[in-house]
């Protein structure tokens, strides 16, 4: 009966893929609930709380009363905390008409893409790539074009490669940076070389992915909208659960042309309206006050970032870069294809995966759901001890394999 019922869904729904990252934190847990000790490095969540004064100022905000239904494009306060925070921290200006709060950036990025995609028409992607990306742009009927760069070129997908991947139908061109899942971070030069080459394509616009913008290890953060040429077809997605650790409060944002804009509060007007209020008020504090403890968890994450790179890379057939900014880590271990330890063999990137869930009893995520089916993703958004311990795991888990 399942599968007759199976069929009749959607074929959006058919077509698309379950969430990775997702599948394998219920993996994890349900190994933890048969009794094993399991160390999950699959989720992209910090495990500092929410700072306190941004947790104080949502209470404040219940006691006030900000509890009844919000504006579809967010409260006034937080979108003019927005539009201060855009000029302050990345050189862009944008009237609060251009500004979108929504459900979480995912949601944001979801709300760009159905407002520019048609059945056939084309978005290229940055890859590796977070995994919600391609799977949108097929709820959107679009084909996603996955432009790809390996550990050799840091995971940083160059601009010739972008020009030779554009064409007639191309729409969209999507990428993050701090990227997830590798936590590559474009410089300056690569960003202008990259809009340069979109520049001339008028019916493109960039879409560009800037969650992890406070978790970055190298200097000041770098956004493509800043450049003239491309400033006016630049739609760029923040919000606030990697750097001010609010991944439950679900609150995104976008800065984008106002005609875009437009219809993000058209297509979240009709799903899920305006995001919570008292939520609302304290990201505008958050915008507005300390910024203290987002530097501070920046400061522990780039630690554990050395700490990870360092003893990861003695594991015998690792290959692995410096990430310069989130909190991932995206080894090659493509050196393990063909091996096995007698009982399992490793033929790509999610037999590892697999092995190492069941193996070691630690969480990882495929880099086949990032794009990428020679490496996989570590979050290394936990405590020093556990991923001292999680990554002795993997290695003697590896060592197995002949």
């Amino acid at each position: 009966m399942e599968s007759v019922a199976t069929s009749l869904l959607a074929r959006r729904i058919q077509r698309m893929e379950e969430s990775a990252t997702i599948k394998m934190a219920q993996q994890a847990r349900d190994l933890a609930a048969k009794g094993f000790d399991v160390i999950d490095l699959s989720l992209g969540e910090p495990d500092f709380d929410t700072p306190q004064h941004i947790k104080d100022a949502a209470k404040k905000a219940l006691d006030e009363g900000f509890t009844k239904y919000t504006p579809v494009p967010g409260l006034v306060d937080l979108r003019k905390a927005i539009q201060t925070k855009f000029k302050r921290d990345n050189n862009l200006d944008f009237d609060i008409s251009q500004i979108v709060v929504s459900n979480g950036a995912k949601q944001s990025i979801a709300n760009v893409i159905l407002s520019l995609v048609d059945e056939g028409d084309e978005v290229v992607i940055l890859s590796p790539y977070w995994v919600s990306y391609a799977e949108l742009v097929k709820l959107a009927d679009g084909i996603p074009v996955l432009v790809h760069a390996d550990i050799e070129q840091d995971y940083k997908v160059r601009a010739d490669q972008v020009a030779d991947a554009i064409t007639e139908h191309t729409r969209i061109v999507l990428f993050s940076s701090p990227c997830n899942p590798t936590g590559s971070v474009y410089s300056h030069d690569e960003l202008q070389a990259i809009a340069e080459v979109i520049a001339p394509h008028k019916q493109i616009t960039i879409v560009s992915d800037e969650i992890y913008e406070y978790i970055n290890f190298i200097g000041k953060h770098l956004s493509i909208g800043a450049f003239d040429h491309v400033k006016d077809r630049t739609v760029t997605v923040n919000g606030f659960s990697k750097g001010f650790s609010m991944t439950g409060w679900r609150l995104g944002y976008l800065g984008a042309p106002k005609w875009i804009a437009d219809a993000c509060c058209k297509i979240q007007g009709q799903i899920t309206s305006g995001a919570t209020a008292f939520g609302q008020k304290a990201a505008a504090y958050a915008l507005l006050s300390d910024m203290q403890p987002s530097y501070e968890m920046c400061q522990a994450f780039e630690r554990r970032r050395d700490l990870v790179v360092d003893i990861t890379a003695q594991i015998p057939g690792f290959r692995v870069n410096r990430p310069e900014g989130a909190f991932y880590l995206f080894p090659d271990i493509s050196n393990f294809f063909g091996k096995t330890d007698g009982q399992t063999l490793i033929q790509n990137a999610d037999d590892f995966a697999e092995y190492i869930l069941h193996t070691a009893h630690v969480a990882i995520v495929s880099g086949s759901a990032f794009g990428a089916d020679n490496c996989v993703r570590f979050s290394y958004a936990t405590s020093e001890e556990k991923l001292r311990e999680a990554i002795a795991r993997i290695g003697a888990a590896c060592g197995k394999l002949k």
